[in-house]
């Protein structure tokens, strides 16, 4: 039997279970394991037969944790896809104001960083208390983190965007290449 202990924040615990128990309810069939959740303390323990499945549920469970829904959690069950969680705090200490500062600027005017970011690269952000998750494919999210990483180490928007805009045609470059078009 193996199992795993995580906490997550109280205020997801109820997106967590889900509406009578569906998401947790479906986590657990998905992957045959047992999820046991202490509401009151954010508690979590994962347990099963199966140490992958496991570990693939925690993977879940966390990004639920840090703000996505449990509809763009459930694609980390693809092994093509990642979860990659950025510590808001490496870059800018204890300090509130820096926390709040680097939040907006990874949200941006209206959204639009955020959003921007996600649709070239093909992910899901979630900025939420002090980290920002990513969830996508594996190159879409490593060009992501790249990108959320310039951002927080103080580069312009425009910048990043022009970046991102480059790794989009290196992208379909390589693609175009590797299908012989």
């Amino acid at each position: 039997m193996y199992q795993q202990e995580m906490k997550i924040p109280k205020d997801r615990v109820g997106v967590l279970i889900g509406v009578k128990g569906e998401v947790k309810g479906q986590i657990e069939d998905r992957f045959g394991v047992k999820i046991d959740v202490d509401s009151k303390m954010g508690d979590v323990i994962i347990s099963g037969e199966d140490s992958i499945n496991v570990y693939s549920a925690k993977n879940i469970v966390k990004a639920i944790g840090r703000g996505f829904a449990p509809v763009v959690a459930m694609q980390l069950e693809r092994e093509d896809y990642m979860f990659d969680l950025i510590d808001i705090t490496d870059y800018v200490g204890k300090s509130k104001k820096g926390l709040e500062r680097l939040k907006g600027r990874m949200i941006g005017s209206e959204g639009k960083a955020r959003k921007m970011i996600e649709m070239i690269t093909e992910t899901r952000i979630s900025i939420y208390g002090k980290t920002v998750g990513i969830i996508g494919e594996i190159e879409g999210a490593t060009i992501a983190r790249r990108a959320v990483d310039m951002l927080l180490s103080g580069s312009p928007h425009g910048n990043v965007y022009k970046w991102l805009e480059n790794q989009k045609r290196e992208l379909k470059k390589r693609m175009f290449e590797g299908h012989g078009i």
